[in-house]
């Protein structure tokens, strides 16, 4: 089996319940290898209560996950990290007060072990600078490096969120809807380096609300509906689904095409 070929992502009949409502009720999902899977669905069908799941905010009420065939349920969120599961929240994740070098830094020695980080060596710090500065080059940020996070445009910053991420060595990365908060011109930035990431081999699993980037970016699409997996497939396939249209709008409707009102489920 190639390396592509095998399972990164395991989901088996995941259920979750908040205060006795069912949220999740029976996820089954498998994922692959260096692939790029969008995420998609009315609001509160599930889609971050999924993501929570997964990178182990929420813990489920039944059912498991396998991460790389390693049963990760019971795991803490930085356990998994650790793994290799780099989650990029809705809301953005970067340390304003700190410099946008700093923040990358920060990533990168939080990867180390123990002994790394008590004893570091000159060459260490010395390679550490070196990743940092041609990572920011690759993204356009060189210029930004000893500015404050905080003052970067929405875009800048989730791009910065995203090299966060990739420093701390993620090979799965979940992407909650990147695209808010960020400009037309700073989305196709953004587009570039997701499909920068797909180049690398990483494995990307996005939940976004604009049809149009998620068609762009990913090989499949999963429908979300009342907590299970209601349709997947191609992107094309699925956007001209007659079941996507009724789990929008009812028989008749139109499959979206512009982003829909956020949920926080």
């Amino acid at each position: 089996m190639s390396k592509e070929s095998q399972g990164i992502l395991e989901i088996q009949n995941l259920e979750c319940r908040f205060y006795g409502r069912s949220i999740l009720n029976g996820v089954n999902l498998s994922i692959l290898r260096g692939e790029s899977v969008g995420l998609i669905g009315p609001n509160g069908c599930g889609k971050t209560t999924l993501f929570n799941c997964l990178s182990g905010f929420l813990r489920p009420a039944a059912g498991s996950i396998q991460f790389l065939g390693k049963e990760i349920t019971p795991l803490h969120p930085h356990q998994r990290a650790r793994l290799g599961i780099g989650r990029v929240f809705q809301n953005f994740g970067v340390f304003r007060e700190m410099t946008v070098g700093e923040n990358l830094l920060m990533a990168l020695e939080g990867s180390y072990s123990i002994r790394q980080l008590i004893f570091p060596s000159r060459k260490q710090s010395r390679q550490n600078s070196e990743y940092v500065q041609l990572l920011l080059e690759e993204v356009g940020l060189a210029e930004k490096e000893n500015d404050k996070a905080g003052n970067l445009s929405g875009g800048q910053m989730r791009i910065l969120e995203i090299c966060r991420t990739i420093a701390f060595g993620a090979e799965l990365f979940l992407l909650d809807e990147p695209t808010a908060g960020v400009s037309p011109k700073m989305k196709g930035e953004l587009a570039q380096m997701i499909e920068h990431l797909k180049k690398l081999g990483k494995t990307i699993f996005i939940i976004e609300h604009d049809m149009n980037f998620i068609q762009q970016l990913c090989s499949r699409i999963v429908v979300l509906n009342e907590g299970v997996v209601a349709l997947e497939g191609k992107a094309q396939e699925v956007r001209s689904s007659e079941v996507l249209k009724e789990i929008y709008f009812g028989k008749g409707g139109e499959a979206p095409s512009t982003p829909a009102p956020h949920s926080q489920l």
